[in-house]
């Protein structure tokens, strides 16, 4: 049987958005409350956010995770977020606070950072009723004590040695949900996917630099 074609219709002005790399498609998916999750954006930026075809956000940041800010993204978001909820410098209480508050604001999950401690994975378990996303940094990490915790899926975010902690992941949790940074080539997002992870987090250029070749377009044009 023929490969079926898949008709593609874009409105005039919604022809100039970002479009996460196509081999991220031969990812498995995560199928989360029925959605299918393979590519992930990694942005807090509500613009980028509005204006990208991938499945969902993951939006964790380099602050105290706040209220407003889940609440703006959840609010401005017309994909499933995952919502970051601290678990490094904020943790403990707060962190259970923060997670539940996300519930509540719709979030599909909440991202927790690899420092968090077990126990408070497990309160989270025992807290809210959406998936936990614990991010895991190194292949050091004791991944059974973090199953047996609670959390739901697994965050691989080693830098190059990204496909190689999935690897040694896979080989010992054949079942276990995986989302991992891809990189920044086809070939390493590749190698992350055939290393088993189920979906991809995508950086997409910043706002900067999309506007900087729009105003070398638009100068070219007056010259």
């Amino acid at each position: 049987m023929s490969e079926k074609i898949v008709p593609v219709v874009s409105s005039y002005l919604r022809k100039h958005m970002i479009y996460v790399p196509s081999v991220i498609e031969k990812a498995s998916g995560i199928r989360v409350n029925g959605k299918l999750i393979r590519s992930l954006v990694f942005s807090t930026d509500v613009a980028i956010i509005r204006n990208i075809n991938a499945d969902a956000v993951i939006a964790v940041y380099p602050f105290t995770p706040q209220l407003i800010i889940t609440q703006a993204l959840m609010t401005a978001a017309d994909l499933p977020v995952f919502c970051g909820v601290g678990g490094g410098l904020t943790t403990g209480k707060r962190t259970i606070n923060l997670a539940l508050h996300a519930e509540f604001q719709g979030s599909l999950g909440v991202v927790v950072n690899s420092p968090t401690s077990n126990e408070v994975i497990n309160e989270l378990s025992n807290t809210i009723d959406i998936p936990i996303v614990v991010t895991v940094a190194s292949e050091k990490t004791d991944i059974n004590s973090r199953l047996q915790a609670g959390a739901n899926i697994l965050n691989v975010s080693g830098g190059p040695r990204t496909a190689e902690i999935v690897k040694v992941i896979r080989k010992n949790y054949p079942d276990v949900p995986i989302i991992a940074t891809g990189g920044p080539t086809d070939d390493t997002i590749l190698a992350t996917i055939d290393a088993g992870a189920n979906a991809i987090t995508y950086t997409p250029p910043s706002s900067a630099e999309l506007f900087g070749g729009l105003m070398n377009k638009y100068r070219s044009l007056e010259d």
